[in-house]
């Protein structure tokens, strides 16, 4: 018992001598880090420059890029064709026929079938089949 209160006072006095120690260096780095703040900031604007021109390569590639400024008129031939491809079905179309129909892709041809829903252009009476309201 009285081994482990002699340790534990040996700890104690080694902790407080560590934390001093560690006071001590951080008012020399505290005082030392104005000096140092400037380049600093240099060097992290240089840093941040080219991940910024990395990000603007990413978020405007060329398709997406044609596809913004043939936007509006695209939309409306997408929901027309989409349209017309149900109209034209006298007994309802399935989703398969309408990819076949009017060539889009599966996230197209699902945007512009809730778009015409929406519209009340279009009701879907069964899962994946469509017709004209």
């Amino acid at each position: 018992m009285k081994k482990l209160k002699e340790q534990l006072k040996t700890v104690s006095k080694s902790l407080a001598i560590l934390s001093k120690q560690v006071d001590k260096i951080t008012k020399q780095v505290d005082k030392l880090q104005p000096a140092k703040a400037a380049p600093a900031k240099k060097a992290a604007a240089k840093k941040a420059a080219p991940a910024k021109k990395a990000a603007a390569k990413k978020a405007t590639p060329a398709k997406k890029a044609a596809a913004k400024k043939t936007a509006p008129a695209q939309k409306v031939a997408v929901l027309d064709s989409v349209f017309d491809a149900i109209r034209k079905a006298g007994k309802g179309i399935n989703i398969a026929a309408l990819k076949a129909k009017t060539g889009l892709n599966p996230r197209q041809l699902s945007n512009a079938l809730y778009k015409l829903s929406k519209r009340d252009m279009i009701v879907a009476k069964l899962r994946g089949l469509y017709f004209k309201n």
